[in-house]
């Protein structure tokens, strides 16, 4: 029975036509322009990667995701759980971002930024073809018998990525609970950190499973990146595809039909460097993650026929079938406005956050004290103040108008870095100043000899007649 031409989209490239078996991919690497492009930026992410959990800015790690401690550093600036409406924001503009860039540029990121794609094809893929060979050898060596070469280079590889998957798991970890921490459960008897080292082992074989196991089936089936962006793209997105345009018809190089047909020899080399094992040719496909792999072969291949290059390349449908320019539509206009107005919101809200958030409410079951003796009245107080620097403060609370003064029943004058000071005070108001049953008096907070914080809150007692 012949197969319909859209048969390719009804199972994922890694399975067989029955779909009970699984394909293992074999994809030839050839090193053109963009894939030493590729090398460059992927190297560059992999030393970002491992060195950011080490390198120190003002005091505190440059990422940190410590969910079990609730705490949260960016380029050193620390997130405790009372900013987690900025975490909940910022997190929803960078999926913003995401979606824009999806629009504009396709599954560009995954190819070239994702950090399984980088580790798979910049180390352990380039591991595994310096010990087994290129693609043909590295498939003989799978089919044929078990000898004693075959265990000796299974042994080697599998033994170099389990040693890379415990390196990264190591850097995993100290994202999420600190590189300080983590050298202490390097540096200490295993005892004293059982939960860190059990941690450390699920992680490790968690990555050795992915790397020598999963592979491109974390892109197409584990990743939902790839099938939203079958919602996000049109036919202005600019995305790696094949021009079948100038290609079709598909025929070998004859000089004698040369005018009569189109530019692709149906070499199949697109699809032989593949890392997903998927032909380009049938147009835009969800296991697509945008390596441009497939560029670098049929430009190879045009220009030794003497033919223009990019027959695959980074273009656009309505490029390829209208011949139109790129040009700014009403979506990514849409998109656009209201990144701009999350970044806006966020930068506003980062730049006014205060060094320590304080929380005032007066005391419950309590009224005013009218203090005859000094003719005034006092209204009692309980405050929270929370330290978000990276180290211990001293603090004043100074009224902000003037007469009023503060007697304390609990007082701390220091806060300690990521700690929580309670407060009970007095707030004591001459009686010749209240006006009204109830007023509104404000306070700064004074810490390190600058104001931290300005809060205000509601102050009752009987006007002056």
């Amino acid at each position: 029975m012949s197969q319909s031409p859209n048969h390719f989209r009804n199972q994922i490239s890694t399975l067989t036509d029955d779909g009970k078996n699984r394909k293992w991919i074999y994809p030839r690497v050839v090193k053109g322009k963009l894939y030493k492009y590729r090398s460059v930026i992927s190297y560059f992410f992999l030393v970002l990667l491992f060195a950011s959990p080490f390198i120190k800015l003002n005091g505190e790690q440059l990422i940190l995701l410590n969910v079990l401690e609730r705490k949260f550093v960016f380029f050193g600036i620390i997130f405790w759980p009372q900013d987690f409406y900025l975490f909940v924001l910022a997190l929803l503009t960078f999926i913003v971002f995401i979606v824009l860039f999806t629009v504009v540029f396709g599954r560009v990121f995954c190819g070239w930024a994702c950090p399984q794609t980088i580790f798979l094809e910049m180390v352990f893929r380039k591991i595994e073809i310096w010990i087994e060979g290129d693609h043909f050898k590295r498939k003989k060596l799978d089919e044929g018998p078990l000898t004693g070469t075959k265990i000796f280079k299974k042994t080697l590889k599998h033994g170099i990525y389990l040693c890379i998957s415990f390196l990264i798991a190591n850097t995993f970890l100290a994202y999420l609970i600190g590189s300080t921490q983590l050298i202490k459960i390097i540096t200490e008897p295993v005892s004293q950190h059982l939960s860190g080292f059990i941690s450390i082992s699920v992680f490790t074989f968690v990555f050795y499973l992915v790397f020598s196991k999963m592979r491109e089936l974390v892109c197409t089936v584990a990743c939902p990146y790839g099938r939203l962006q079958g919602v996000l793209l049109d036919n202005q997105s600019i995305i790696v595809a094949y021009d079948y345009e100038r290609g079709e018809p598909r025929a070998k190089r004859i000089k004698a039909a040369e005018n009569l047909s189109g530019d692709c020899i149906d070499c199949k080399l697109c699809v032989d460097v593949c890392p997903t094992g998927i032909d380009i040719r049938n147009g835009t496909q969800m296991e697509c993650v945008n390596c441009t792999a497939c560029i670098d072969a049929c430009d190879m291949v045009m220009e030794k026929i003497n033919r223009p290059t990019r027959l695959i390349g980074f273009k656009s449908e309505d490029e390829i079938k209208n011949k139109k320019a790129f040009y700014l539509n009403k979506r990514i206009y849409a998109y656009s406005g209201v990144l701009f107005l999350l970044i806006a919101v966020l930068s506003y809200l980062l730049i006014t956050r205060s060094d320590v958030k304080t929380t005032i409410l007066r005391a419950g079951g309590t009224l005013f004290q009218l203090r005859d003796k000094e003719k005034a009245v006092s209204n009692l107080y309980n405050a929270e103040l929370i330290n978000k620097t990276n180290s211990s403060i001293k603090f004043e609370i100074v009224p902000d108008q003037p007469g009023a003064k503060i007697q304390y029943i609990q007082k701390l004058d220091s806060i300690a870095y990521g700690g929580v000071a309670k407060l009970t005070f007095f707030v004591i108001l001459p009686q010749k100043d209240i006006k009204t049953y109830k007023s509104v008096i404000k306070f700064k907070l004074i810490a390190n000899d600058k104001i931290a914080d300005r809060f205000e809150t509601t102050f009752i007692g009987p006007p002056n007649d």
